[in-house]
């Protein structure tokens, strides 16, 4: 039995691959710190996992609408009036099961055969799968490590083709942590309202910031542009939500529309139980979320300091989500391996930790390390590293 062809092109989960060894190595007895995980290592917030029960045990566990719980979209609606200023419309949203699942709902009813998305490079592992599965063809642009891996408007301007359908904007980015400011928001904008591209604005870490740093959505900066953009968000980095699966998009009822008519095809609906949870996420106190913030900032100014003490490391400094993203060419170079994803596997067999190949992401030179981990673990990781690299250089 043959395979359809839009599965036959897929590249197969660096992150997935990675885990599935670590975890191999473990069940071996191996000592191994994975810090290749995508979701924090907090538990649910109490009065979320309580309203979720409370709903289950009152009854509804029944079908809702394809496009989520009036309560949930209110729920969503408020916290975009609160923390952006945007007002939108219950129609012009729709919850889905997880963000990830949004997405690729998006383009499946965005996107025609032969429709270029544009995608900046580092980028998450997904998005190019997503742009194929639709039938669409991912267009790279290098956000260049000079300037924080940030794409610049000339940059967009030239990669835009009559067959140009939208540019993804993930900020801040899994996997560099990088957040874009207001003003390179607007000139990207600029761009995107001149050559009329859809923006999709990757919200997902928004709640998860640092240093002083503000998250702007591009939507807030004017009408046009809250037009031209789909935000897609979700409970699932700022709650410690990761297994309930709730995520959304927010945009033009037309698109929001489509979607719901394919999530009543495919899903059904999110389920019942987690929308309830999400209720609570947003209605009730939003203390938890800060509490996990500040541990991942002061997870952060410590490890950052570590991590580029090894000799070959260098490393942009994130300003939000809960990834570092170094540059360890040279360290796999001074070390005896081709390349970075060689020096990954070694730094997984021999010093029993797992990272993320930057291959993954579009920068063959980098890897992704998650301090979504306690500080103890991550201290150990950084030592071990740190080891390997002195030991292999002697």
């Amino acid at each position: 039995m043959e395979l359809a062809n839009r599965v036959l092109s897929l590249t197969p989960s660096t992150t997935l691959a990675i885990t599935a060894k670590a975890k191999e190595l473990k069940e071996q007895g191996e000592d191994v710190i994975g810090l290749g995980a995508g979701e924090p290592d907090f538990n649910t917030p109490q009065h979320i996992l309580d309203a979720a029960v409370t709903s289950m045990n009152e009854g509804f566990t029944k079908y809702t609408p394809s496009a989520g719980l009036p309560a949930l979209k209110e729920a969503i609606l408020k916290k975009f009036e609160t923390d952006q200023g945007l007002t939108y419309k219950p129609a012009e949203i729709i919850v889905g099961n997880g963000a990830k699942h949004v997405l690729y709902t998006l383009f499946q009813v965005l996107l025609n055969d032969g429709d270029e998305v544009i995608i900046p490079t580092p980028y998450w592992v997904s998005y190019p799968e997503q742009v194929k599965l639709a039938g669409g063809v991912p267009v790279y642009i290098e956000g260049k490590e000079e300037n924080q891996f940030k794409i610049t408007p000339e940059q967009l301007a030239q990669a835009v083709t009559n067959k140009t359908k939208a540019v993804i904007i993930n900020s801040p980015s899994n996997p560099t942590g990088v957040l874009y400011t207001e003003e390179e928001l607007r000139e990207l904008g600029k761009v995107c309202l001149e050559k009329d591209i859809l923006i999709v604005s990757d919200e997902i870490y928004e709640k998860l910031v640092y240093g002083g740093a503000k998250h702007v959505s591009i939507a807030q900066l004017s009408p046009e542009l809250k037009a031209q953009t789909i935000i897609i968000n979700g409970v699932s980095k700022s709650h410690s939500m990761t297994g309930w699966r709730i995520g959304y998009a927010a945009g033009e009822e037309k698109i929001i529309k489509a979607m719901t008519n394919l999530a009543s095809h495919s899903t059904s609906n999110p389920t019942t139980t987690a929308q309830y949870a999400a209720i609570a996420a947003y209605n009730g106190t939003q203390e938890p979320v800060e509490v996990m913030r500040e541990a991942f900032e002061e997870r952060l100014e410590i490890i950052y300091k570590q991590l580029t003490a090894i000799p070959g490391f260098t490393c942009v400094k994130p300003q939000g989500a809960f990834y570092l993203y170094p540059n360890v060419k040279a360290a796999a170079e001074m070390t005896g391996y081709q390349n970075v994803d060689d020096f990954a596997s070694a730094l997984l067999v021999e010093a029993k930790v797992a990272v993320i190949p930057g291959s993954g992401f579009g920068t063959p030179d980098n890897i992704r390390l998650s301090y979504a981990t306690s500080l103890d673990l991550l201290e150990k990781a950084v030592a071990r590293m740190k080891e390997f690299v002195e030991a292999k250089q002697s």
